[in-house]
């Protein structure tokens, strides 16, 4: 039940004066109320000063939550200038005003017309203003007052959330949610949802409540240390496991979790603790046993660990609980496989000189079984590192000797590869790299660096230098190249140029006299001797050639051409070797012209992609001339009425045998085109024609002419002249014949 409370205010403005209470209108609606009234009073008509008049601030109370249904009563305006004679006008203005709030403008009284909520607007400012009704003018100046709104007990407690999600560590201490029991353990419960009601009005009687639920988790604190399952883990590796491969895992349980039951394993002591290794998997938190070095059965083959686990996060509040880590025993037991041949070395390195003889031992690679068998073992070449076979190997013994001969400036360093396999079981083989080094030896003879070719000015004076000498040899010696230069002996006393070594492996050729003639000599060949200091010898003799040319003071070279001199008339060897190839180039155009004419008269009718020749039947039977009666019969083409009606087509076998229908023969006196005409029928007609182009002969001449014979040719065998005048008597078509023999004899009897 809702307890409404009643206000009885007064206000006075200005100076202790005069004051009435107009009386209160008529209630319609609500509950016994004291009337609030707002006061203007002025000073005696009699003062002669008037005071500045004003409105009294004042405060109205309102009850939210009216359920009345007449307007709810605010309280009243009253202006001492109001005589009540209904010549003062009341206005209201500011929040609400004229909607939410009301006025009587004869009595000033206010009213709210909605609900007020306080929670939504807990206070409205409003205006007042009294105004001469006639004149419009305001009275009093316009003040302002309050209408606050007087909260009732109608909200319940709300809670912000339906659900509240709270957590708090394990075994914690009190605080503001707390808890009822004792080292609170998250192991066993996790999950606790708590109802919690709270109550306005201090809890009593006729207060609201509200509730909402309150789900509390414990969080995990590191309290529980991780523990081997079993005390001894048992895992078999075979020898040839590769390293770093995982031989097993192992696992300590944790009760906590996330950070709390991370665990970091490690291998404490034991025999194999430098060949395997363990590290922790990050998602299952297992330790994973790896190898880190190459197991051999024959060496050992068993190894026993102490692997120990321990939590990463150890929580200093728990370590009265007890170490945080636990050990375990793990045996590695090693299998025996079987091992392909292992060689002494991982590489080899040999060196032979190029001039060893064939057959001969360069060096020798090993290896055996490793396994306890110990099978023998075959070496071989891989011939895709020694495509030309120039080494093989003792399939026995491993020795590599050469089968080719070497030549280091050709290849210096030889990359083989040998195979040794198990001769029980080849599929167990191992491959070795074989790196052969050949050593120099000196059998090359030096050689100019370049083909000298040189002049010397017929105007040049002796002890000249006109070319400078270099070498070069493939050989490699130890100490370095040292040349030595001298002229051929042939040519040591008669020629006309000397030669100086320079003893930096550079020679200088240098004239010998003053003036050469071009005219006389024109090439000088010089044969140099080069010979290097190494063991054995070798020395090659060079030509060096040299042109004697016109130059001029300077010794700038102008022209070397001497043939043009001595021979004017002849041709250089050049521009004959130029007519000569021009003679080649022209019958090889004319060779490759006619074998191009005679390939073009080969090609076929067709060359498109899409050749159809395969369904083109050809006859190109030329028939054997008059003695041929199998092909065609031209004497029944020149004689219709002699056809045989009964004889069939040779050309083609129709599949059902049809008789060729004819039509009445053509007399004796039929025309030539009749005749054709006629055959022509016959072929269109006929059923056993083929359904592409043959050959029909149409050879007839008719059966002669009436006028017999126009020929000439027996004109010269009669003694007298022919009369032509019957051809008159023909008519038109023989008139132009007529005119010609008949003018011929008029002129000759003339």
């Amino acid at each position: 039940m809702r307890t409404y409370h009643c206000f009885w205010l007064l206000f006075w403005a200005g100076q202790p004066h005069q004051s009435f209470l107009t009386p209160l209108s008529k209630r319609t609606s609500g509950f016994p109320e004291k009337e609030k009234v707002l006061v203007l009073s002025g000073n005696s008509r009699q003062d002669l000063h008037r005071s500045k008049r004003s409105w009294m601030w004042n405060q109205f109370f309102l009850l939210e939550e009216y359920t009345g249904t007449d307007y709810q009563y605010v309280g009243k305006l009253h202006s001492d200038q109001d005589k009540g004679d209904g010549s003062l006008k009341y206005i209201l203005s500011g929040d609400g005003a004229g909607d939410l709030f009301i006025i009587n403008e004869n009595t000033g009284d206010i009213q709210a017309t909605k609900r007020l909520d306080r929670e939504e607007k807990p206070v409205y400012i409003l205006r007042a203003q009294a105004i001469n009704r006639r004149t419009g003018r305001p009275v009093e100046p316009e003040s302002e007052f309050i209408i606050k709104i007087h909260d009732i007990n109608d909200n319940e407690p709300m809670f912000t959330k339906d659900v509240y999600n709270a957590s708090i560590p394990e075994m914690s201490d009190v605080g503001i949610i707390k808890t009822a029991l004792l080292n609170m353990d998250r192991e066993n419960r996790e999950q606790y949802q708590v109802v919690i009601q709270a109550k306005d009005m201090g809890g009593q009687m006729g207060g609201l409540s509200g509730t909402t639920t309150v789900n509390i988790t414990l969080t995990d604190v590191n309290d529980n240390p991780p523990r081997f399952p079993q005390s001894t883990y048992q895992f078999r590796a075979p020898e040839s496991t590769p390293l770093d491969s995982p031989v097993g895992r192992i696992k300590a349980n944790d009760a906590d979790v996330d950070e709390n039951a991370e665990i970091e394993y490690s291998i404490t002591e034991g025999d194999g603790y430098d060949m395997f290794g363990i590290t922790t998997d990050k998602d299952t938190q297992e330790g994973i046993i790896t190898v880190k070095k190459a197991l051999d059965f024959e060496s050992k083959n068993l190894y026993i660990l102490k692997v120990e686990a321990t939590n990463t996060h150890v929580d200093p509040r728990f370590l009265y609980l007890g170490p945080f880590k636990d050990s375990a025993t793990v045996r590695i037991q090693v299998e025996d496989v079987d091992e392909p041949p292992m060689f002494s070395r991982p590489a080899y390195i040999m060196e032979v000189k190029e001039d060893v003889p064939l057959n001969s031992v360069i060096g020798t690679v090993t290896a055996q079984d490793p396994d306890a068998v110990k099978n023998p073992v075959k070496y071989s070449v891989d011939r895709h590192t020694d495509m030309d076979r120039v080494f093989n190997i003792n399939s026995g013994n491993g020795s590599i000797f050469t089968s080719k001969p070497l030549d280091r400036e050709t290849l210096l360093w030889h990359n083989i590869t040998v195979i040794a396999a198990e001769i029980n079981n080849p599929k167990q083989s191992s491959r070795v790299p074989v790196f052969i080094k050949v050593l120099d030896v000196n059998d090359n003879a030096p050689e100019f660096a370049m083909f000298y070719e040189t002049f010397v000015c017929e105007n040049a004076k002796a002890e000249q230098l006109i070319q400078t000498l270099s070498a070069v040899d493939k050989d490699d010696p130890y100490n370095g190249h040292q040349f030595s230069f001298s002229l051929a002996p042939e040519a040591a006393s008669s020629s006309n140029f000397t030669l100086q070594d320079n003893r930096d492996n550079t020679a200088g050729i240098f004239t010998r006299k003053t003036r050469y003639n071009r005219h006389e000599t024109s090439t000088y060949f010089l044969p140099v001797v080069i010979s290097d200091n190494d063991y054995p010898i070798q020395s090659s003799t060079e030509t060096v050639t040299i042109r004697v040319c016109a130059c001029d003071h300077r010794g700038k070279m102008l022209s070397c051409n001497a043939e043009a001199l001595i021979h004017p008339t002849g041709l250089s060897t050049g521009a004959l070797i130029a007519i000569l190839l021009c003679i080649i180039i022209l019958l090889v155009t004319v060779v490759l012209f006619a074998a191009l004419r005679r390939q073009r008269k080969k090609e076929p009718l067709i060359i498109s992609k899409e050749d159809i020749r395969d369904n083109i039947v050809s006859y190109n039977d030329e028939g054997g001339g008059e003695e041929d009666t199998q092909a065609f019969d031209i004497g029944t083409l020149r004689n219709p009425e002699a056809i045989d009606d009964n004889k069939l087509r040779r050309d083609i076998v129709p599949e059902t045998l049809f008789m060729p229908r004819r039509t009445a023969t053509a007399r004796d006196n039929t025309d030539v085109r009749d005749f054709i005409n006629q055959r022509l029928k016959e072929n269109d007609t006929d059923p056993t024609a083929p359904p592409y182009d043959s050959l029909a002969t149409y050879a007839y001449e008719g059966n002669g002419s009436v006028a017999e014979s126009l020929s000439s040719l027996e004109s010269v065998t009669t003694d007298g002249d022919q009369d032509y005048d019957y051809l008159s008597d023909w008519g038109p078509r023989f008139k132009k014949l007529a005119d010609m023999y008949g003018s011929m004899d008029s002129d000759k009897d003339s």
